[in-house]
């Protein structure tokens, strides 16, 4: 064994997180950039979206869901790009007349804070895509 491999530590060869494009199936050409999240992250979003409350003077922790999900979303989707509004259809009940079919939704956070309570698919295939690791071991950059 090398010296250089000795001093060597898990510690100091974690990222806290990686950043992925993955093709969202059945829909072509829409990609969503998203953040690999470590059980340490998804602790530290839920403590911040738990409150404590007193029952029969007793503390009660209870989880604010919006406010989960706003920083569950903030945390796990960095951006997306070719979400056709025509795609929309397939993923939440949306009213497009009127619109260019063609056109894209742009990424920001409200609109993927809105997808993902709108549509239990996006929401679904995100909660599995952030948590598995192997999404991020292949050609992933530190986010």
């Amino acid at each position: 064994m090398s010296t250089q491999n000795a001093a060597l530590s898990l510690k100091s060869l974690l990222v806290p997180s990686k950043t992925v494009e993955i093709d969202y199936p059945g829909l072509n050409g829409f990609k969503v950039n998203v953040v690999f999240l470590s059980r340490e992250t998804l602790v530290g979003i839920r403590k911040k979206a738990t409150k404590t409350t007193y029952k029969n003077r007793q503390p009660v922790e209870e989880l604010d869901d919006k406010l989960f999900l706003q920083l569950y979303t903030n945390a796990c989707i960095k951006g997306w790009k070719g979400l056709k509004l025509s795609y929309l259809e397939q993923l939440a009940p949306v009213d497009l007349s009127g619109q260019d079919a063609e056109s894209e939704l742009p990424w920001d956070q409200d609109n993927a804070l809105f997808l993902m309570q709108s549509s239990a698919n996006f929401d679904a295939f995100i909660s599995e895509t952030v948590t598995e690791l192997s999404n991020f071991t292949k050609t992933s950059t530190p986010n």
